[in-house]
């Protein structure tokens, strides 16, 4: 079974996820899949890392929830090159083009503390998408509920397939090496009609065992108007 098919499979699954109706909401994750890491953001959203059965070795899944409910379900590798990824309110999914004129690569930002990446996302609903940009740490260590990140600068810019620039973004980040992955941060996203800012930077990070761990409730930044544009989760 291919890692794209075993993804499709478990965002089925997790789409159709209900709720209890008494007690606390948690999230229930489809059989054969661990999770490891809840995470409270500043944009009153909530996401659960995990891994399943049958992925291959180093690649992680995610899920998102806001008040609204399941947002975003996604993947990565060992690289934390994005491999594919369902939005359950607009109903298209993204996966990873074969097609990469330079792959995003974790390793080299960890080591050299710079990494540029051009690679393209196929969707049979929206079409194909160029992602073009680079990470870079800028030295700064941040601590976020006990928890030690790298920050990073990013730029990426989205484009058509003719080249025309669909949006972009600039701002900071955060890397765990712990966990081989990203979190989001603040920055300033523009689009043909609009320029904006947003804050996604995590604020609490609960563990198995611990209180909140799966909640289905967002926490931190609720009742505050905020954007529905998801440039690349």
């Amino acid at each position: 079974m291919s890692a794209l098919v075993a993804f499709s499979i478990g965002f089925a699954t997790l789409a159709t996820t209900s709720f209890g109706q008494e007690g606390p909401a948690i999230f229930s994750l489809p059989a054969g899949c661990t999770a490891f890491l809840t995470v409270q953001s500043n944009d009153c959203s909530v996401d659960h890392h995990f891994t399943c059965e049958g992925d291959p070795a180093g690649h992680q899944q995610r899920v998102s929830l806001t008040e609204r409910g399941l947002t975003y379900i996604g993947s990565i590798n060992s690289e934390t090159q994005w491999v594919g990824s369902y939005h359950p309110f607009t109903g298209h999914s993204e996966r990873l083009s074969p097609v990469e004129n330079d792959p995003a690569s974790f390793t080299e930002l960890t080591i050299t503390g710079k990494d540029t990446f051009d690679f393209e996302t196929l969707s049979d609903e929206i079409g194909t998408t160029r992602y073009v940009g680079q990470d870079e740490l800028t030295g700064r260590t941040i601590t976020i509920d006990g928890i030690d990140l790298e920050e990073t600068k990013y730029q990426i810019r989205a484009l058509a397939p003719d080249g025309t620039e669909l949006w972009s973004a600039e701002g900071n980040e955060f890397i765990s090496r712990r966990w081989r992955m990203f979190l989001a941060g603040t920055g300033t996203v523009t689009t043909p009609t609009d320029s904006f800012e947003k804050d996604d930077s995590p604020v609490e990070f609960i563990f198995p065992g611990e209180t909140g761990f799966l909640s289905a409730n967002p926490k931190h930044g609720c009742g505050v108007m905020l954007s529905s544009f998801t440039p690349l989760d």
